[in-house]
């Protein structure tokens, strides 16, 4: 018999069998926590939505728990502090760059005091001035209906906030109050949700609130399935490159 015909068994190493045993199971406990993250990220999507879908509430005077509050409808009255407002640096809207306009809302007595930061939508860049758009000086009682967002972590790669900076990169509630001089600022940001009467061009829906929308990277499905291939094609590598030749039949 030829050496190109003799038999092969599956013979592993002792070294080879330590090296591939752990990092399969390291790998298939990888796609499973990835299958657990899953189920998570499904049931927060649906509470989510129907956090979004809620009809408003008012904003408690005392918020204790800002995370029981996160995506709900709210409704927040008071008068716009309009020399406190406070620019953040937004995404370009229909090719205009540009940023988003905060002004400061302070609480009458009855409802608790204290200033809530409202996000009133997007402002062009041509009008960062105040004095380009006396309009938007809202004066007056204003009651507003919103969405409250919490702020997020920083990513690696976004810039941080800048200590004296005419704009900020990030939604810092705290830090902002600070930067207006302003106290008892509650920990969370109310975005006005748009007047559908006001259209959504660049000019007539400036400073028309913000769109509803929530962004939940959903990839747990694709890691696991990632995991999992990884696994099964090193056990397949393990049995081939483990199987020897037997030596020629007696």
């Amino acid at each position: 018999m030829t050496a190109a015909a003799e038999p092969r068994r599956f013979r592993p190493s002792l070294w080879a069998t330590l090296i591939t045993v752990p990092a399969v199971l390291v790998m298939l406990g990888l796609g499973t926590w990835q299958m657990q993250r899953l189920a998570w990220k499904e049931d927060l999507v649906r509470r989510v939505e129907q956090r979004l879908h809620a009809a408003p509430i008012p904003l408690p005077p005392t918020i204790a728990d800002p995370e029981a509050l996160e995506f709900r409808p709210v409704t927040v009255t008071g008068r716009f502090l309009n020399d406190k407002e406070l620019l953040l640096v937004a995404r370009p809207r229909q090719g205009q760059a540009g940023y988003e306009l905060l002004t400061p809302l302070q609480r009458p007595a009855e409802e608790g005091g204290g200033v809530v930061l409202v996000n009133r939508g997007f402002l062009p860049m041509d009008k960062r001035d105040a004095a380009s758009r006396p309009e938007s000086r809202v004066e007056g009682p204003v009651t507003v209906t919103g969405l409250v967002r919490l702020p997020q972590p920083a990513g690696w790669l976004q810039p941080g906030n800048r200590p004296g900076a005419e704009s900020w990169m990030r939604l810092d509630p705290t830090a902002m109050a600070a930067s207006a001089g302003l106290e008892t600022v509650a920990p969370l940001v109310v975005e006005m949700t748009p007047d559908p009467a006001r259209g959504n061009a660049p000019q007539t829906g400036m400073l028309n609130g913000i769109q509803p929308l929530v962004e939940l990277p959903n990839n747990h499905r694709q890691y696991a399935f990632t995991w999992y291939s990884l696994a099964a094609t090193l056990i397949v590598v393990y049995v081939l490159s483990q199987r020897r030749r037997t030596g020629p039949a007696s």
